[in-house]
This record gives structure tokens, sequence and C-alpha cells, in this order.
């Protein structure tokens, strides 16, 4: 994932809304999201080219999802798949501290990389680029390239519209992926500096992007209410000529 905003335990009727979007070269192999033959209870996209995935939910309620920590500098190029971490975690019963716990001494193996992760009752966040686990509390949140938070345009501007949905009485999946559509680019001044030059800095500062070879592959939405009915919604696009599919799946957590 590239853009991450969900609202944890923030609205009466919710307990986590969430929205996404999977930035990547368009070339790269991908399977829309459905549920795993070698684990029915696992709802995800895939990576075909490294086996993983960006994101996923599982009938018991676990949760992952992952993005890059943009750090262009120190890249390392046989470095193993963040992905497959999001896949760990969901294919486990794992607390998530003991995982945080167990994966430590091989942080630095990884390129950089954040992860919210847990369950839809506990969830955590830790990252490359931060020390320790963090247990996150009831809020709205943000996350792309940086560590959670960060205040770019894309995340400032996404979680704006996200506390403006959290005012109505139901949120919906399909409102969520609207709010996601959002090809309006930051100004200039407005730009981060993370090494990739200030003509792709604006590429990449929407919400939606777009450009010839890279762009936006897929926008998620996930809500679950306060009686674990999970609702989730994706849209993914066919390189940028417009062309999409959607995604609808519905089911009640486990207990």
């Amino acid at each position: 994932m590239c853009l991450i905003v969900f609202a944890y335990k923030s609205h009466p009727k919710y307990k986590f809304i969430f929205a996404a979007n999977r930035d990547e070269f368009y070339d790269r192999p991908t399977e829309q999201a459905d549920y795993w033959k070698d684990n029915p209870e696992l709802l995800a996209g895939k990576d075909l080219q490294a086996g993983g995935t960006w994101m996923g939910i599982t009938m018991g309620g676990r949760f992952a999802a992952v993005t890059n920590y943009r750090d262009l500098i120190n890249i390392k190029e046989d470095a193993p798949s963040r992905g497959m971490l999001t896949l760990d975690f969901l294919n486990n019963d794992i607390p998530a501290g003991k995982y945080y716990e167990n994966l430590n001494p091989s942080l630095q193996d990884y390129n950089g990389f954040n992860i919210i992760l847990g369950s839809i009752d506990e969830l955590f966040y830790f990252s490359t680029h931060t020390s320790g686990i963090e247990k996150l509390e009831p809020g709205i949140y943000g996350l792309s390239n940086a560590i959670l938070n960060t205040e770019w345009y894309k995340v400032k501007k996404s979680k704006g519209v996200l506390s403006t949905l959290l005012k109505h009485d139901k949120v919906h999946p399909w409102e969520l992926l609207s709010l996601l559509n959002d090809t309006r680019k930051a100004k200039d001044d407005e730009l981060p500096d993370t090494g990739v030059g200030m003509e792709w800095e604006k590429v990449l500062s929407s919400i939606f992007i777009q450009s010839p070879k890279y762009g936006t592959r897929c926008s998620t939405a996930v809500v679950v209410d306060i009686e674990n009915n999970v609702r989730f919604a994706e849209k993914t696009f066919f390189g940028n000529q417009g062309a999409f599919s959607n995604k609808d799946y519905s089911f009640k957590i486990k207990d």
C-alpha cells in the first residue's frame, strides 16, 4: 500500500473504518482480493511476483496492512519481500507483540516499511524507522511512505475527508472508495523531499496516482461494525486507461 487512512474505535456504530490505495508498477503481476485457496479464511489480494500481500483480513478478525518507507538511498536489492510479513502474520495466530519480538532481530534485512497489524479489537503499528511497537489508541490515522501520521498532503487530505464521513450515521465502503479517487496534486511548497526529485514528488503527492508506467493499482475499503460484520470492497484498475473491476465481500468475524 502507499496510502492508508483509517478510523479506529471512533464511530458509535463501527469499530474500524479503513481505506487504502496500493500504488505499484502496472506490469507487476497481481491477483485481485479473494479468499485464498490455501487459506479460505484469508481475504486478501496477492502479489504474484513475490507471493505476499499488501493487506488482508481473516474471518477470525486478524488484520494487517503494509506500506513501503521511501528511502531510495538505502535500498537493498536482495531484501526479503515486505508483503510476506503481512501474509505471515495473517496466516498465524501469534499476537502482534510476539510477532514483532520475533521479527525485530532481522528488521535490518528489509527495505523500509510500516505495518499496521493485530486484530480488529487491538491494533498495533511498527516500522523499520521507529523503535518498538506501538499499541494504537482510538483515533483517525494516516499512513503513506513515511512514519505514521506524517503530515504529507495526501495524508492530511484523506484524513480530513474521513473525519467528515465519520459525522454520518452510516459509512459505506463505496464512499471510502470515492475518497481514494482524488487525483489532485500538492502545491510545490507542500511536497516532501524523499530523494526522488521534484517531478516525481509531484506525481506521487496525489491520493490517486497516475503516470505512464506506475500508479494506483487498487483501492480497498474495509468497514467493521460493532457487531463484527465486515464489508470489504475493492476496485482494481488496469493500467492508466480507466478500466477497472469491482469486488465486494461480506462476512461476520468468528468468535
